[in-house]
């Protein structure tokens, strides 16, 4: 994939993780497809599945900063498999156990702008960014 990636060709890039249980994911080409989302929309919203705590704040961080956000606050380490959800606009930043099997990082994409992306995003490589 190139910089001169359509707006469509980055949306079916990264619809691949919804329709494939397990992507082997080729990163410089994903970060490049959802670097081109993110720019065609408003807001997005951050949601991490990862084994431990440790995991979940190190892809929180790394997805944040490629949206061009800070995480607010650190959060209370929480035991086992985690849910970490960020949302940029409400500065709302919190971690949950987390039960079920996905594993990886939900990006939902928001725009009022017609034209503009409104779709969630995942599950991407936890260690898309680092």
């Amino acid at each position: 994939m190139t910089n001169a990636l359509t707006l469509q060709q980055a949306h079916d890039r990264l619809i691949t993780f919804e329709k494939e249980s397990d992507p082997t994911p080729n990163i410089p080409d994903t970060r490049t497809a959802l670097s081109k989302i993110i720019a065609a929309s408003e807001d997005q919203i951050l949601g991490i599945l990862a084994n431990t705590f440790a995991e979940g704040v190190t892809a929180l961080n790394s997805y944040s900063k490629a949206i061009g956000q800070t995480v607010p606050q650190s959060l209370d380490p929480v035991e086992g498999p985690v849910y970490i959800k960020f949302n940029p606009q409400t500065n709302l930043c919190y971690c949950e156990s987390y039960t079920g099997e996905h594993r990886g990082v939900l990006v939902s994409c928001q725009s009022a702008s017609e034209g503009g992306v409104n779709h969630m995003y995942g599950h991407l490589p936890l260690n898309l960014w680092t």
